[in-house]
C-alpha cells in the first residue's frame, strides 16, 4: 500500500511564553524548512511574529502560550502565529519607525518579505500569517 500524503503539509508547534521559545521556533522552522528557497525568509518572519505575540499579548505573560503553524506545498510556505490575545486598545497595524528607535519594525519587515499577509481575531486572540512564494526559475535562492 502506498502511504497518503497531502499537499500542503502542515506543522505545528505550541510554545510557552518565554523568549527562549522564539529562538526554539526558529530553529524548528529551519529544520523543517531544509534547503527550501524561502527558509531564511521564513525564519525572520517567525521571529518577527512569534516576539510579537510575546511583547504585545498576553501570550508573554508567565502561563502564556503561543501557537506556530507552518503550511508548506511546493513553491509555497504559509506561516501563521497565533497569540492569546489581551491587549483590545492595541490594533495590529504596521507602524512607522523613527530612525533611532530599536522596536517597531517587525510588521513591516514582515510584509516587505511576505507576498500576502493576513490578520485575522479579536482582543480574545489574533493569527497573523505570512505567505512566502518561491520563485520558479531553478537556481534563484530567495523568495
Amino acid at each position: 500500500m502506498d502511504e497518503y500524503m497531502s499537499a500542503p503539509r502542515v506543522w505545528g508547534l505550541m510554545c510557552p511564553g518565554s523568549r527562549e521559545e522564539v529562538t526554539r521556533a526558529r530553529r524548528w522552522t529551519r529544520d523543517i524548512l531544509n534547503n527550501h528557497p524561502c527558509a531564511d525568509d521564513a525564519e525572520l518572519i517567525v521571529s518577527e511574529l512569534g516576539s510579537n505575540a510575546l511583547t504585545h499579548t498576553a501570550s508573554g505573560s508567565p502561563c502564556g502560550t503561543f501557537q506556530l503553524t507552518l503550511s508548506l506545498s511546493p513553491r509555497t510556505v504559509a506561516i501563521s502565529v497565533t497569540d492569546e490575545g489581551g491587549h483590545p486598545e492595541e490594533e495590529v497595524v504596521p507602524t512607522e519607525a523613527d530612525p533611532d528607535d530599536t522596536h517597531g519594525r517587525g510588521l513591516t519587515i514582515v510584509m516587505a518579505l511576505a507576498r500576502r499577509l493576513d490578520i485575522t481575531g479579536s482582543q480574545h486572540g489574533r493569527t497573523v500569517t505570512a505567505q512566502l512564494v518561491a520563485p520558479e526559475q531553478a537556481g534563484v535562492t530567495t523568495c
